[in-house]
């Protein structure tokens, strides 16, 4: 990267700066004019210089002149005006002046605005494509909130003055020196008094603020330090709590917090020391003008008029020469920052842009072996982990590589994937160094899985098809706005040097995944998941989603043909009572009492629960139909019950999984609740009071809760308020109330209550497992998996893919490589998190099903059971960094060596 700042905002914004210049000297012309008019109006029509008798005139706007050579040439008169006329002309110039300098500055700020967001954008760009080329290595050393703070925050002034670089001191030096070239025409000896304070604040104030440089340089690093810290907490919270070292991390924080208010107090102390001394003195020259011009009037060897011309022009001398000394202390400022930036970034070995050069193009498979030739790879301190390894691994071979956790197998893996650099030797495909080959080829012929994996916020599908969205294969067509704003955009980036990419394209390679488009990626996604065992994880999701009802129209139009289909099914397997149906008539036993009372589903955010407590026409139904008294003394008759029961118990009993009301902390709260409004009418419990006892009557489930409170004439009483409540219910609550009707998808319930429409009876300990099972022999027999599916891939997995579990996650990454369907599989313990029952049933199942279709992949498996090498054609044994066995499985066990050993 460029070392000066200045070089490099001039290398990039070469011709925008010389234009901007070209109009910031136009601009002095008029600025220069509006210093001389008000002498002229005061000396002329305001004190009737030239006007001495009445009705006397003077020319006005008389232009002519004399060209060498040529002679005088006249090109307007001018008009006769008298001394009011006169005044009134000289004014409205003065007033044009004002508008036609305020244009200036408005034209070039503006400009200076623009190119400035430009080089923050430039600048921004090439730091994260520096990121996105450092050697691995490199990340082990820094931290991600560090980096992403400097590319956010400490860059931000570089973008802010580089519209300022070259404009600022050409602009703001220009007025400075037409302000005190004004004066001295008026007066030598004002003039030599403007320039000499005007030298001493540009010697002593800059000099001074070389120690706010070196504080903010201070600040800027700590801050910095202080973002990493913070990041490393959020990353690390549960080792945090595990090991009880919050306030440990507290007195940490708390130190540093500490440093950088000593270090912004002294910032502050002496930010207002130079700024009193420069406002002194601003303000000492004025008063000089005020005693020595006044003196010099009264001698008659200054007029009237320009004086008030010298004060008027000095009023415009202290601002830009103020905002100059800004200027460079800002200059020095981002240089600092800028210097540190390209410390951070300039790192060694950084990757060639050509090795990640953008490819449309179909990339060939790979016809030749991949070679390990005298290999050695070592930690960060230093350590081997590979000590001159050398092997070949053929096309279509399948290769287990065995060996204990600090073997070595690990490094070789990483290194097959470029996961990690050499420290001698290399990897060869053909002869070609496979860090010399383009990430076009690498980056999709081979495919690499870890125990090591990370989702980016968004869909699981996005993540899923990660692995194949390698360049921009179907642009997008826009018409209307939309196309002017995307060329726009296009034009902006061209400008600021970023690429010309629209991310809003189809990037998936469907043709790398064996497909013609995304109506046939089900074909191949499916035997994809249900070999890593994932699909009914993702059909649980879907079941749990609301569903984008215009995105899945084929599923949510087929939903009474569901509900009747399932019926079927449990009739057919004498399983009627594992689902109690809603209907509108009745009372749903296995339902709570609020979801029988709301008979239907709520908009959320839009509303909840507490903001339908509050609504005035569901309280006004409660009371008139006198539920409200009789939830109230259920309620209180459910805390009564609850808190005797569990009062004693520890929070974390399992009997408090059973309540759905109430959790071990609110057992205190209802306590004193008790003792308060026991044995007293509704009218002695407060709003809120009121509201907690109800909640618990509106949560009851009889069959699950067994408290003996809910009997046939008060679920009468609950259908009959309910049909009231939906009677009459005002428009702004049916906007966000959708009642249940057996006829129509409820698009604000989740797939699974609707497909149900009813509740699993409490009863069946599997009832819920069972209907899972059911519902996906369902939608595969109505041809309907595919949506399903399709809704539990628009799960968000969160940031990180925290959302998920650690189980998901690598079973998605193990997911993610297959898809690709690269000529070189690289598993490296992909699945520790998983029992060794599952992680070998996954095994089985992608080695004997991997591409059975076409031409199967070479396949290197760093196995962490290594009683499944006798799927593979090979085994490689590694020990201490070195390779010790190689052969056949059969072979292996032969021998009474380190293979045999590790098995058994």
């Amino acid at each position: 990267m460029e070392k000066s700042l200045t070089r490099y905002i001039w290398s990039h914004t070469r011709l925008q700066q010389m234009w901007i210049l070209f109009v910031v000297a136009v601009s002095m012309i008029p600025y220069f004019l509006s210093f001389d008019l008000p002498k002229q109006i005061v000396n002329g029509p305001i004190q009737g210089t030239g006007f001495d008798t009445p009705g006397s005139t003077q020319t006005f706007m008389r232009i002519e002149y004399d060209f060498p050579y040529i002679g005088n040439i006249l090109f307007f008169e001018g008009l006769q005006l008298t001394r009011f006329q006169m005044l009134m002309a000289l004014s409205l110039v003065f007033l044009f002046l004002v508008v036609i300098n305020g244009l200036f500055k408005l034209y070039i700020n503006t400009y200076k605005g623009r190119l400035g967001e430009r080089m923050l954008r430039r600048i921004r760009f090439e730091l994260v494509d520096r990121v996105l080329r450092f050697p691995p290595a490199t990340f082990k050393r820094v931290k991600s909130a560090e980096i992403a703070t400097m590319i956010k925050d400490e860059v931000e002034p570089m973008g802010g003055f580089t519209g300022d670089a070259f404009v600022q001191p050409a602009l703001l030096g220009g007025q400075a020196i037409t302000a005190l070239v004004f004066i001295i025409m008026q007066n030598f000896w004002l003039g030599m008094i403007a320039a000499g304070i005007v030298a001493v604040q540009g010697v002593v104030i800059p000099r001074m603020r070389k120690r706010l440089l070196e504080l903010g340089r201070q600040r800027q690093l700590t801050a910095r330090e202080l973002s990493g810290r913070v990041g490393e907490i959020v990353d690390g919270i549960g080792t945090i709590h595990g090991n009880d070292t919050s306030n440990f991390e507290r007195a940490d924080i708390a130190a540093r917090l500490g440093l950088i208010f000593s270090i912004r107090y002294d910032l502050y102390q002496w930010k207002f020391l130079v700024k009193f001394i420069n406002n002194f003195l601003a303000q000492v020259t004025p008063f000089l003008f005020y005693s020595i011009g006044g003196f010099l009037a009264l001698q008659g060897r200054l007029d009237i008029g320009q004086l008030v011309a010298v004060i008027n022009a000095y009023k415009d001398l202290p601002g830009p020469l103020k905002e100059l000394i800004d200027w460079d202390q800002a200059r020095q400022d981002v240089q600092v920052k800028y210097a540190q930036v390209v410390e951070q970034f300039n790192v060694e070995r950084l990757v060639d842009p050509k090795i990640q050069a953008l490819s449309t193009d179909p990339i060939s498979p790979l016809e030749h072996s991949l070679h390990a030739v005298n290999l050695t790879v070592s930690d960060d301190a230093g350590a081997p982990l590979l000590r001159h390894v050398s092997l070949e691994i053929m096309p279509g071979e399948t290769v287990a590589i065995v060996g204990n956790s600090s073997s070595g197998a690990e490094a070789l893996a990483e290194a097959f994937s470029r996961q990690v650099w050499p420290d001698q030797g290399r990897i060869t495909i053909d002869g070609r160094d496979i860090l010399e080959l383009p990430e076009a080829i690498t980056g999709r012929r081979i495919a690499y899985a870890s125990s090591d994996t990370y989702f980016f916020q968004g869909s699981l599908r996005d993540n899923l098809l990660y692995g194949l969205k390698h360049a921009p294969m179907v642009p997008v067509e826009y018409e209307g706005k939309l196309a002017d704003q995307y060329k726009w955009n296009i034009i902006e980036a061209r400008k600021a040097g970023n690429p010309e990419l629209d991310v809003n394209s189809d990037w998936v390679d469907y043709a790398s995944a064996g497909v013609t488009g995304p109506q046939d990626l089900f074909d191949v996604l499916r035997p994809v998941l249900d070999a890593v065992l994932i699909s009914q994880d993702i059909l649980d999701m879907a079941l749990n989603s609301r569903v984008n009802t215009a995105a899945h129209g084929d599923l949510t139009s087929r939903i009474v043909e569901l509900r009747e289909a399932l019926r079927e099914r449990l009739k057919k397997e004498d399983l009627d009572d594992l689902v109690v149906p809603f209907k509108l008539d009745a009372y749903n036993p296995q339902a709570t009492v609020g979801e029988n009372f709301l008979f239907g589903s709520m908009k959320r955010p839009m509303m909840t629960n507490r903001k339908l407590a509050a609504n005035p026409y569901f309280r006004s139904v409660m009371r008139e139909t006198g539920l409200l008294d009789d939830l109230y003394a259920m309620g209180l008759e459910i805390a009564e019950n609850a808190v005797e029961l569990f009062q004693d118990l520890p929070p974390d009993h399992p009997f408090f999984q059973q309540l759905t009301f109430m959790t071990a902390d609110d057992i205190p709260g209802y306590q004193q609740l008790l003792q308060k409004l026991k044995g007293r009418d509704i009218d002695a419990a407060s709003s809120d009071e009121r509201t907690s006892i109800i909640r618990l009557s509106f949560s009851y489930i009889e069959p699950r809760h067994r408290f003996g409170l809910l009997n046939d004439e008060l679920m009468a009483k609950i259908v009959e308020a309910r049909g009231r409540f939906h009677r009459d219910m005002p428009e702004d609550l049916k906007a966000v109330i959708e009642r249940y009707d057996p006829e129509k998808f409820i698009a604000s319930a989740t797939l699974m209550d609707n497909v149900l429409f009813g509740r699993v009876g409490v009863t069946q300990a599997d009832g819920t497992d069972r209907i899972r099972a059911i519902l996906r022999d369902l939608f595969d027999k109505l041809s309907l998996f595919e949506s399903v599916l399709s809704i539990g891939m628009d799960f968000d997995v969160g940031s990180g893919g925290k959302r998920i579990t650690n189980v998901q996650r690598q079973k998605l990454n193990v997911a993610r490589a297959l898809l690709k369907r690269a000529d070189y599989v690289i598993f490296n313990r992909p699945l520790p998190a998983l029992d060794q029952r599952v992680q070998d049933q996954i095994t089985h199942k992608i080695m004997e099903d991997l591409h059975k279709e076409g031409r199967p992949p070479a396949i290197v498996w760093v196995l962490s059971n290594s009683a499944l090498a006798n799927l593979f054609d090979r085994v490689i044994v590694f020990d201490k960094g070195t390779l010790v066995e190689e052969g056949t499985h059969a072979t292996l066990l032969e021998k009474n060596g380190i293979f045999k050993e590790l098995v058994s």
